[in-house]
């Protein structure tokens, strides 16, 4: 077989410019190596952080409960104080209670002797961020505006096809383009997964009382429902975003109500804990399915973030699952180089793959054992949730660790510098 020409060539090409995409092309351009992004959205739309047509309240309905492993990511990165003062919202406090008992588990960053448990940002302040600081970034290409058409390994690595014919070679192709990623498609990594016949409604919505820095969820047989703060510029503090799971048939009904209706009945669901639900803005219903990549790798290519793995939303830690890939993968790089070996060392991906996959599945199983567990409505199993809550919540130490594991500050992510400048060097 004849190879095509090639014209681009490239030492990592990372497929996917969005949170992880562009967090690990950051990282690697900052060890000195040559990055080339492929991304589908144009840069004016990232850069600008342009609003989508359904934005109401001057919020996007699409945001991430940030850890402060990842928060701490992002201030290596140098982005995080950009988006602080952009719109973020840090919240200090987590209620967690059953619709069916009285069980319930408060979290309290003040136990931590932290200030915060984690902050609520719209995902396209983060992508602004992200796309600023990679302009910048001399050893970074861009491709914005280009789709990737097939996978092909090489001698030397991987290439990929742009959607104008060229070939782009590189050492290493990341795969950081999405759940149903095309990458691991064509590179034959298989998957296992499911569906949970369920979705996940979200927007924006404006509540009688404030929401106190505080991240509500309440837990129901159909699925779990969430009020996470946001912040605006005028510190208003009436306005949380809505992440609500539920059976298919159900979340077809409720998106199907006019906003008044349900508005009334997600007031009802959340108890009205914030009092009435006054506003909310345009709805979207997200498909919940669940997989996970059998391998991470092949020779010449690497998974990371959704086109390795997804998971249920319930405990909001699926974008930090993905940026913790990006900082090992970042990091096992890193060191292959300062041992004399190439990016795509095998080694190196391998390493990668098993710090990263034992973590991933850990999450995984306990997000699905907690989707189960509250999807039982038998007499004994609803007792026995309400009091292991109720137990759980007497004991600060083991709460306070969980709380700590799932803010990423127990097994904290590798830390980055910028590199000296030449005459500090």
């Amino acid at each position: 077989m004849t190879d095509t020409p090639l014209t681009e060539r490239t030492t990592v090409a990372i497929v996917g410019g969005g949170l992880v995409g562009g967090a690990l092309a950051l990282l690697l351009a900052r060890q000195g190596l040559e990055v080339t992004v492929v991304e589908p959205q144009s840069r004016e739309t990232q850069l600008h952080e342009l609003e989508p047509a359904t934005t109401v309240h001057g919020f996007e309905p699409r945001v991430s409960a940030l850890t402060e492993g990842t928060r701490q990511l992002l201030e290596d990165l140098g982005i995080w104080s950009e988006i602080e003062a952009r719109r973020c919202c840090p919240y200090r406090e987590m209620r967690v209670w059953d619709a069916e008992g009285t069980g319930s588990i408060h979290f309290d960053a003040a136990e931590l002797q932290l200030s915060r448990l984690g902050s609520i940002v719209e995902n396209r302040v983060v992508l602004g961020a992200l796309a600023r600081a990679m302009v910048a970034e001399p050893n970074l290409t861009w491709l914005d505006g280009e789709y990737v058409r097939h996978w092909r390994p090489t001698g030397a690595g991987s290439a990929v096809m742009l959607s104008d014919g060229r070939w782009l070679e590189a050492r290493l192709v990341v795969g950081a383009d999405g759940a149903n990623s095309r990458i691991r498609h064509w590179a034959g990594l298989a998957t296992r997964e499911w569906d949970y016949d369920q979705q996940a409604i979200v927007c924006t919505a404006r509540t009688e009382y404030g929401h106190q820095r505080t991240a509500w969820q309440r837990f129901m047989t159909t699925g779990p429902v969430a009020y996470l703060p946001l912040a605006n510029e005028e510190s208003s503090d009436r306005f949380v975003s809505i992440v609500w799971s539920q059976d298919v048939g159900e979340s077809a009904r409720l998106m199907n109500l006019d906003e008044g209706a349900f508005a009334g009945e997600l007031g009802a669901a959340l108890e009205w804990t914030l009092g009435a639900v006054e506003a909310v803005s345009t709805r979207h219903a997200l498909p919940l399915r669940q997989r996970h990549a059998r391998e991470y790798t092949r020779p010449g290519v690497v998974l990371v973030g959704d086109a390795a793995h997804t998971i249920h939303p319930l405990a909001g830690q699926g974008v930090n699952l993905g940026f913790a890939d990006a900082a090992v993968l970042a990091d096992e790089i890193r060191l292959a180089m300062e041992r004399g070996l190439e990016p795509s060392h095998s080694s190196a991906l391998q390493r990668y793959q098993r710090r990263r996959k034992v973590e991933n599945l850990s999450l995984m199983a306990a997000m699905e054992g907690f989707k189960q567990l509250f999807a039982r409505d038998e007499l004994p199993l609803r007792w026995l949730r309400n009091t292991g809550m109720r137990w759980l919540d007497s004991q600060t130490g083991i709460k306070n660790r969980i709380a700590a594991e799932a803010m990423g500050s127990r097994h904290p992510l590798p830390r980055f510098s910028p590199p000296l400048p030449a005459e500090a060097e």
